[in-house]
């Protein structure tokens, strides 16, 4: 069930390290490259903090233990939740961007991150309220926490497309800040090794058959 959550998050990961994906077109103007530098240098450890979250729920095994998937995915949607505090406070405290419609882009920025903090945070209580000694139930909480996933996803979008855009794109994309980072191994919990032949360890394993067919990867 979990290999659903991971396929939702995988293109988020994609999105928020897309800045270093931005086309570098023509001179940027010193005062952008500067206003970049500011935002990227603490955008940094918070980009690592969101891939490390999300490699967390990627590499927690379809076939774990509910409650190593429970505490797994609580704790990185909560990370996230905080990354993007975080990021919102780094464009906010940057000051109004150099570029045209500057303050738009920054306010926007900014709302939107912070909405998708907020998101994150109802997905944690949403994940920390199933019970995991009931594997029916918490495959399908945990197919209603994949649905809510994707909508996040595109509240993550908006909040950074207008300035991965144009000339802040291109400024942000050149700092190594806001390059793509490579997420920490996993260290997974004593006992969470994969089940044996036959025993049915994982939300997946005795969902509905339409349940078990969605998350097929």
């Amino acid at each position: 069930m979990n290999k659903k959550l991971a396929a939702a998050l995988s293109g988020g990961a994609v999105l928020m390290l897309a800045l270093s994906g931005c086309s570098d077109d023509g001179e940027d103007d010193a005062k952008v490259n500067a206003w970049a530098k500011t935002v990227c240098d603490q955008a940094k450890p918070q980009l690592q903090k969101r891939a490390n979250a999300q490699q967390v729920i990627i590499s927690t095994a379809a076939d774990g233990k509910p409650a190593d998937i429970q505490a797994a995915d609580s704790k990185a949607f909560q990370d996230i939740a905080d990354a993007d505090r975080a990021l919102a406070k780094a464009v906010q405290g940057a000051g109004t961007p150099p570029v045209d419609n500057g303050e738009k882009l920054q306010q926007d920025a900014v709302k939107e991150l912070n909405a998708t903090a907020v998101a994150y945070e109802n997905l944690k209580k949403q994940v920390d309220a199933l019970d995991p000694n009931n594997q029916q139930k918490f495959a399908d909480g945990l197919q209603g926490v994949a649905d809510g996933l994707k909508k996040i996803e595109k509240m993550d979008q908006d909040a950074l497309a207008k300035l991965q855009s144009g000339e802040l794109g291109g400024a942000m994309a050149k700092q190594s800040g806001c390059q793509k980072v490579t997420p920490s191994p996993v260290v997974k919990p004593s006992g969470s090794a994969s089940a044996k032949p036959g025993t049915p360890a994982s939300p997946a394993a005795s969902a509905k058959p339409k349940t078990s067919a969605s998350t097929k990867s």
